[in-house]
């Protein structure tokens, strides 16, 4: 009884949220309207209780999640093909067999996460929103939260940062990534569920930048999708039509937290894979409001630690369709490799200049030692010829030769790592930094200059590169950071516990 008032209290607040939520914020650019929001976020190809009753055997409405879209299991080919465009080393495509299983349509909302959490983490401010600024620890809370809210068995076992789950429970989880991969597919094969390259009126992202504008950014004449809305901001979570399975927003508006950790894909069949036992990172799936089209494609992943939370990350349940008889299983994070170095280093790479100016203003905060990161071959000093060469660069995953290096990396435990915000992601002079050293047990604490589109997905690309090591609280800053930089800086430093020299 508990659980079914529960439901229907849920269901009326959703529908009172959903009459009331804000309009997206306008874009900078005069663009397209968005798309027209779906009518009802549980239509069109969602199976309803009743239908799914029926079709599973053994199973009545009353053990099922109410409004979850059942997802019947299938094999696809998980990963993308070498020919797809902006693919990453680790989507190595393999065959992947998943057993049928619930998820919901909608991204979780933040009516629904404070109504069992007690607050709402989100920069956004809209019921009807879905939350963000949430941590993998964050998501696997409110799943027992809301398991045990409607009486049924918890998935997790939570000891502190200690995580473990018992896949056979009937209670709500995350997906595993092949799930959701499966399910962002929907059938498809291409780098989006859709049938065009994904525009701003499918999707909400940095709609400035859609599929390989990176490539035809002065001649668009090629491009299949042309450049839209940015809204900068999430939408409701039933917006946009849905795919073919009936989900909304499995590309962007905010990504989605997985249960797997991080690792490389095997090149044998699977199925139902979880992911690796051992690792430091989890894969968050789908891109957001504030990502370029080609990190929304169906098999790209993100990765960050467990405990960190992003502007653009948030959650999306499953359940399981029937009782697998699966054992328990644990996620053991890789023990932390502690570093014996107590010294400061803050290490930078700057092309227009912007970059430094932080760098040197966070140098005279606090006192620490500077490395400013040069080429042997530098780049073209001409802005359209520079934004050619990083683009290439990325594509090839180039690592460009650092002339000079740091003496005595081992004396610094936390490197301060300066960049720009290049095409949404780190400048390659970047990577070629992080594999020229150990930077095991040490901790790297970003700040990234951007026009607008903040980190993109720069954290996870250092993440990757550096899995043992630890991330601090990244600092954004727009363009040279203007009158407030100082300031900013200096609770920037505060936040991650580093000494400030100034009174």
């Amino acid at each position: 009884m508990k659980r079914i008032q529960f439901m229907c209290v849920l269901l009326i607040v959703l529908m009172l949220a959903a009459c009331a939520s804000p309009q997206p914020a306008a874009s900078e650019l005069s663009d397209p309207e968005p798309a027209d929001r779906a009518e009802s976020a549980y239509s069109g190809a969602v199976q309803t209780v009743a239908e799914t009753a029926e079709a599973l055997p053994g199973q009545s409405a009353a053990d099922i999640s109410d409004g979850f879209a059942y997802i019947e299991g299938g094999t696809f080919e998980m990963g993308s093909p070498d020919s797809e465009a902006w693919r990453s080393a680790d989507e190595r495509q393999h065959k992947v067999t998943v057993s049928s299983f619930w998820l919901d349509p909608l991204e979780t909302t933040q009516v629904q996460y404070e109504a069992l959490m007690g607050e709402n983490p989100s920069q956004f401010s809209g019921s009807n929103l879905p939350v963000e600024n949430i941590s993998w620890l964050d998501a696997v809370r409110y799943a027992n939260a809301r398991s045990a809210a409607e009486g049924l068995d918890p998935v997790y076992e939570i000891e502190g940062t200690a995580v473990s789950w018992d896949r056979s429970a009937d209670g709500y989880r995350l997906p595993t990534e092949a799930e959701w991969e499966y399910a962002c597919r929907a059938g498809t094969l291409g780098p989006f569920n859709t049938d065009t390259s994904i525009s701003p009126d499918e999707a909400n992202y940095y709609g400035h930048y859609p599929y390989e504008i990176e490539e035809h950014y002065f001649d668009q004449s090629e491009l299949t999708t042309k450049p839209g809305t940015y809204r900068q901001a999430t939408v409701a979570a039933d917006s946009f039509p849905p795919n073919a399975f009936g989900l909304y927003n499995m590309h962007g508006n905010v990504a989605e937290w997985t249960w797997d950790l991080y690792g490389p894909y095997p090149e044998s069949s699977q199925e139902d894979p979880a992911g690796p036992q051992t690792g430091s990172l989890h894969v968050y799936r789908g891109g957001g409001w504030n990502d370029f089209a080609k990190n929304l494609r169906s098999a790209y992943r993100a990765a960050m630690e467990p405990e960190q939370a992003g502007v653009n990350t948030g959650i999306r349940l499953a359940r399981n369709a029937a009782n697998t008889g699966a054992a328990a299983v644990a996620a053991a994070a890789s023990e932390a490799v502690e570093s014996e170095a107590d010294g400061i280093l803050i290490a930078y790479y700057s092309w227009g200049g912007n970059t430094r100016a932080i760098a040197q203003e966070i140098s005279a905060q606090t006192g620490a030692d500077l490395f400013e990161i040069t080429l042997v071959e530098p780049y073209s000093t001409d802005y359209n010829t520079v934004l050619d060469q990083a683009q290439q660069a990325q594509r090839e995953q180039a690592r460009p030769e650092i002339a000079g290096r740091v003496d005595n990396m081992e004396q610094y435990d936390t490197v301060l790592l300066g960049y720009p915000n290049w095409w949404a992601s780190i400048p390659m002079p970047i990577a070629s930094f992080l594999e020229s050293y150990d930077f095991a047990g040490k901790t790297i604490v970003p700040f990234c200059s951007h026009g607008g589109g903040r980190f993109g997905q720069s954290l996870t690309a250092i993440a990757k590169l550096v899995p043992d090591a630890h991330m601090g609280e990244p600092l954004s800053v727009h363009y040279s950071g203007g009158a407030t930089l100082d300031e900013d800086i200096h609770t920037w430093l505060e936040e991650n516990g580093i000494p400030i020299a100034l009174g």
